[in-house]
């Protein structure tokens, strides 16, 4: 009766052999992949001081819980109920009506949301209502004289400095806290007064003109 060939023994690598065990490699060697995860942890510790923790934190505070605030804007005192996360920029807009100050990036960079806070420019998208409490606010719409454009608005339209018209108020607002602070600004100043605010459509050159001009009204040389 013939023999069964004997089954052929493979003999194959294992992959979870120590490296003790396997040829050529010693116990300090590990791999690249391990190296460099150990070596990114490490730098996270080292670089904080503390563990990194096993889960973050998902607490997030509930909305809905108001707050009576009173704010003075244009001269006038408003009182009502906001909730302590709201920005000034959407109180002016969704709760009193304000729209002249517009929404643009929402994140201090574009200066479309630009009011006086105590006559200095500010970013209202960047300021709490209840930060606010307590100071002058002026917008877009506190420049005017009753029915009529204040000085820095007619110079705005009489030197054509817009183009689309949504960074104007900004602009005109950022023009008039410059004018309360340096009533005769060089042209490097104007740069720097508007600095803070973008025109995406670029007429800055009509701007700049717009900011001399108005210094010339404010001072009654309307026709200089």
């Amino acid at each position: 009766m013939e023999k069964e060939p004997e089954q052929q023994k493979c003999v194959c690598e294992d992959s979870s052999t120590s490296a003790e065990e396997q040829p050529g490699k010693s116990g300090k060697d590990i791999s690249r992949r391990g190296f460099l995860a150990s070596l990114g942890v490490g730098a996270a510790v080292a670089a904080t001081g503390v563990h990194l923790p096993a889960k973050a934190s998902t607490e997030v505070m509930p909305a809905g819980n108001l707050v009576r605030i009173s704010l003075q804007i244009n001269g006038l005192t408003h009182s009502l109920l906001v909730e302590p996360r709201w920005s000034l920029l959407f109180i002016l807009r969704e709760k009193l009506g304000l729209s002249g100050t517009k929404v643009g990036c929402e994140r201090g960079e574009c200066g479309a949301c630009t009011v006086l806070i105590d006559g200095h420019p500010r970013y209202a998208c960047m300021m709490l209502g209840v930060e606010s409490e307590g100071m002058e606010i002026t917008t877009l719409e506190g420049l005017m004289d009753g029915e009529k454009l204040g000085p820095v608005q007619k110079a705005f339209v009489e030197e054509d400095a817009f183009q689309c018209g949504y960074c104007t108020p900004g602009q005109i607002v950022a023009v008039e806290g410059l004018l309360r602070k340096n009533p005769t600004p060089a042209l490097e100043d104007i740069r720097t007064g508007v600095s803070g605010n973008i025109c995406r459509c670029g007429t800055y050159h009509n701007i700049f003109k717009a900011a001399t001009r108005a210094a010339k009204l404010k001072a009654g040389k309307g026709g200089a």
